[in-house]
This record gives C-alpha cells, sequence and structure tokens, in this order.
C-alpha cells in the first residue's frame, strides 16, 4: 500500500500533484521509493538533490571521501564551510535542507564485491555517479544479479553519458557496451582530463530524471540506448547499445553469477596489482639522505604549480609514453601523482616499456603533504 501525503507535502508538491502522469497517485510512489546513490560527487550531487526535492522517501548514499576545495567547482552539495568535513555529512546536510520529508541513509563505506550486494537490495534501483571503471563493472553486475535498474551516467572534459540498464527490462547492460577493462592509462581520469563544472550538473539531473520516471512508470526510459551529449555543439544524439547474446552476465548463456571478477576486483586505476611502492616517510629519507634516484611528477602542470615534491620531474601521464628519453633507464625511478592512482597506471607502463626498477608513491602528493 502506497503511503498517504501529509497536508505540508501536498503544499510541497504542489507542481507535481498538477501534472496528469504524476497526480497524487505519483508522488505517493515517489514516497514509497528507494534510490541508492554511489557517490556524493560531480554527478551524484545534483542527481540527489533533485531525486530530494521531488520527494523520493528514501535515499542511500555511498562515499567515504572528505570534501576538498578541488570538487566545489562542481560538487554542488558541498560549501566553502564543509571543506575537510566528510561528504556525506556535507551532503546530509544540504539535503536536509531542501527536504527534510526524505530519508537520508548514510553509507560511509567504498562500493565493493563484499558490500555490494547487501546494500543494494534495501533499495529499489541504483544511481551511479563513480568515476572508475572498477566501481561501474560493480554497480552493473550487482544490479543485473538483482534484476534492479541501474541508472549510468558518465563525463569526460564536454561530454556526458547517461541510460538505463536493466536486462530484465528489455534493455542491455555495462558489459553489453563494455566487455571488459580498458588497458592501463586508455582512459584518463577526471583529475588528468578535467571536467567543466557545469557538465555534471546537466548529466546528474538526466540520471535524477531516469530514475524518476522508472518510479512513476511513465515515459520510456533509454534502454539499449545511450544518450550522448557534446556540450560544444549544444547537441545531444542516441547511440544504440544492443543486448549483446553472447555476454557472459546477461546473455543468451550467463556465465558469471557472482561479484568478484576480475573487472570489480582491478584497482581504480586499472593498473595491474603487485607493483613496487614506497610511502611517503621512506621517500622523505631517501630526499634526505640524497639518495640517487629519479622522481617522476605524472599529474597535471597545473597541480604541479600548486604543489609539488622538490626535485620532482614534471612529465604528466597523457605525455609519458613520449617522452620516455627523459628517464634514466640505468637507475632507480620513483613516480607519484595526487594519490597514487595515475603514478600506477605509469609505474606499469614504465615496467611494459623495460625499466626494471620503478616505484609508486603511495597515497601521492597528498600523504607528502600530510608529512609537514
Amino acid at each position: 500500500m502506497l503511503p498517504e501525503l501529509t497536508e505540508p507535502e501536498r503544499q510541497r508538491y504542489a507542481r507535481h500533484l498538477s501534472i496528469p502522469d504524476v497526480g497524487e497517485e505519483g508522488q505517493r510512489r515517489l514516497k514509497a521509493a528507494s534510490v541508492l546513490c554511489i557517490g556524493a560527487g560531480g554527478l551524484g550531487s545534483p542527481a540527489a538533490a533533485y531525486l530530494a526535492a521531488a520527494g523520493v522517501g528514501r535515499i542511500g548514499i555511498v562515499d567515504p571521501d572528505e570534501v576538498e576545495l578541488s570538487n566545489l567547482q562542481r560538487q554542488i552539495l558541498h560549501g566553502q564551510s564543509t571543506l575537510g568535513r566528510s561528504k556525506l555529512d556535507s551532503a546530509m546536510a544540504r539535503l536536509r535542507d531542501i527536504n527534510p520529508e526524505v530519508a537520508i541513509e548514510p553509507h560511509p563505506v567504498r562500493f565493493t564485491p563484499d558490500n555490494a550486494a547487501a546494500l543494494l537490495e534495501r533499495y529499489d534501483l541504483l544511481l551511479d555517479g563513480s568515476d572508475n571503471f572498477p566501481t561501474r563493472f560493480l554497480s552493473n553486475d550487482a544490479c543485473v544479479l538483482a534484476r534492479k535498474p541501474l541508472v549510468y551516467g558518465a563525463i569526460f572534459r564536454f561530454e556526458g553519458q547517461v541510460t538505463v540498464f536493466a536486462p530484465h527490462l528489455g534493455g542491455s547492460c555495462y558489459r553489453c557496451m563494455l566487455p571488459g577493462l580498458p588497458p592501463p592509462g586508455a582512459a584518463p581520469s577526471c583529475a588528468e582530463a578535467g571536467v567543466l563544472g557545469v557538465l555534471p550538473g546537466i548529466i546528474g539531473s538526466l540520471q535524477a530524471m531516469e530514475a524518476i520516471k522508472l518510479i512513476l512508470g511513465v515515459g520510456a526510459p533509454p534502454l539499449g540506448e545511450l544518450l550522448s551529449y557534446d556540450a560544444l555543439r549544444s547537441r545531444f544524439r542516441t547511440l544504440r547499445i544492443p543486448r549483446n547474446p553472447g555476454c557472459v552476465l546477461c546473455g543468451e548463456s550467463p556465465t558469471l553469477d557472482h561479484l568478484r571478477s576480475a573487472e570489480t576486483m582491478a584497482a581504480p586505476s586499472c593498473a595491474p596489482a603487485g607493483l613496487p611502492s614506497i610511502d611517503a616517510q621512506e621517500l622523505a629519507a631517501r630526499l634526505t639522505r640524497g639518495d640517487a634516484f629519479t622522481l617522476i611528477d605524472v599529474r597535471e602542470p597545473q597541480e604541479h604549480a600548486m604543489a609539488s615534491i622538490p626535485g620532482a620531474r614534471l612529465i604528466p601521464l597523457g605525455e609519458l609514453a613520449g617522452r620516455l628519453g627523459e628517464i634514466p633507464r640505468d637507475g632507480e625511478v620513483v613516480v607519484h601523482c595526487k594519490s597514487g592512482a595515475r603514478s600506477a597506471r605509469a609505474a606499469a607502463l614504465l615496467e611494459a616499456e623495460g625499466f626494471d626498477r620503478v616505484s609508486n608513491l603511495e597515497g601521492g602528493i597528498d600523504a607528502w603533504l600530510s608529512l609537514e
């Protein structure tokens, strides 16, 4: 039975109640619904804000991170006053201010193969605002196995994508579009490539729209279709993502029936496991001793200008393959980035190119700065 609306709720949602395809029954469906959002970042911020404003009764948010200054250009749930606080605390305060009638459920953990099924079990659908391939594969696999819709979104510089993966509703799944992980370094991270701050607002809002349509049972979700937005040309286009009969997860003879796979268990950087590493304290001690090694910073120039490690040579990850000649092959090489993900990919690339003494700085320059 759908929950009744209170008089304050009727006033709050008056503009919804006047829409024939929503009305009081539709608003009651929204009140009874639950959505799990992966991330309170660029995509999760606008999506969660509009879901809360629309009256979705229960919204879960999975995010273990803290608010950083570089987030504020696009992550609209957070502000200057919440720097250093957990993103969940910041998001909950903002969402409750938007609509105190909805329940916001914080999950201060990473979405992993160990907890994904239990987290998803309590919600009607999942909205993925993650920024890495392993989490996207995991979101997809968990939803397909649980027969729940996945509202997918992705952003890159001036371009964004939205779709709904739901084989049980007649659509395709993420693995139909991308069967396996791309090779290391094939796809840059948000920090490497950048993203225009307003873009996740557009894409996250479209994700919220698709979630609300699914809850209300109105319109046509983009099953088997990828909606692509080109901000520079002010153009939307639709690409077909047909169901793959040979898909290991949703095909005619599926072979994947669990959440632990090469894709979901990979590091977010998509770099091979087992690469040698060095921590910030050891690096500081070696620099103090004057040990002989080459320190490479694979971040972007604007990041290097804001903070750098003494003696580090700047070679952005995207330029690394073409500048190998600048790095001595007969000595030790230590690579670093902001947090260790890009540099892990750089270390893997260097090893593949024959450099046999390569280490990655654990935690990147963030760990280095924490020593000060």
